[in-house]
């Protein structure tokens, strides 16, 4: 897939609406009771970068992203401020924020980053693809590893790879900042100076897209 490594102006993102999408097939029977199915497994965000934008300075370089990435043809990084961090929003990263694996009697030496969204008894773990550089922090059992000695974390997928592989049964824990991969959900933007004066915003929708 076509996908630029480089992260939409956090600037720019920041006063930004958006979040989740499920999609949800409902069928109402003839008896009045629903049956209902997914066809994702994951949600998928969707934002609008246009609400924020405050001056023509942050639409000049709006226009520049949006020319660089060719409008739709090139993915990127997205910084939602309202989620991108394994912790509470009220909290610092630490290596203890996530559970993303055990240890495993075929010496697996790869995991996936993964948050868990957790509500009552039921669980979602949301794949991790776009970690920030320096952010990642990996422990096993009680005691929090080095990176580049202990461990590798590839930042195109969110793969953590283990310089030994974990002993079998043993919590691999994990914390990090992240990105949500996304592009543009139009081919063009419309801007006028004089209606961006008088406290109107271009619209300009974003999709996270599957990497």
């Amino acid at each position: 897939m076509s996908f630029h490594e480089v992260r939409f102006p956090a600037a720019l993102s920041f006063g930004s609406v958006g979040g989740p999408e499920r999609r949800t097939e409902v069928v109402t029977l003839a008896n009045g009771f629903e049956e209902r199915n997914t066809p994702w497994r994951d949600s998928r965000r969707r934002y609008d970068a246009g609400v924020g934008l405050r001056s023509l300075d942050d639409v000049e370089a709006l226009i520049a992203f949006f020319e660089a990435r060719q409008g739709q043809l090139f993915g990127f990084r997205w910084k939602d401020w309202g989620d991108f961090k394994s912790s509470l929003p009220s909290k610092e990263v630490t290596a203890f924020d996530q559970i993303i694996g055990y240890g495993t009697p075929d010496q697996q030496d790869v995991f996936p980053l993964i948050k868990d969204y957790a509500s009552g008894e039921q669980c979602y773990a949301r794949p991790i693809r776009k970690p920030v550089a320096g952010t990642v922090r990996i422990a096993l059992g009680q005691v929090e590893l080095q990176e580049s000695i202990d461990f590798e974390i590839d930042l195109a997928t969110g793969l953590v790879s283990f310089t030994e592989p974990p002993t079998k049964g043993a919590t691999i824990r994990a914390g990090f900042e992240f990105d949500v991969p996304v592009r543009f959900d139009i081919d063009r933007i419309q801007t006028s100076v004089a209606s961006f004066r008088a406290g109107e915003v271009p619209n300009v929708p974003i999709v996270e897209v599957r990497v």
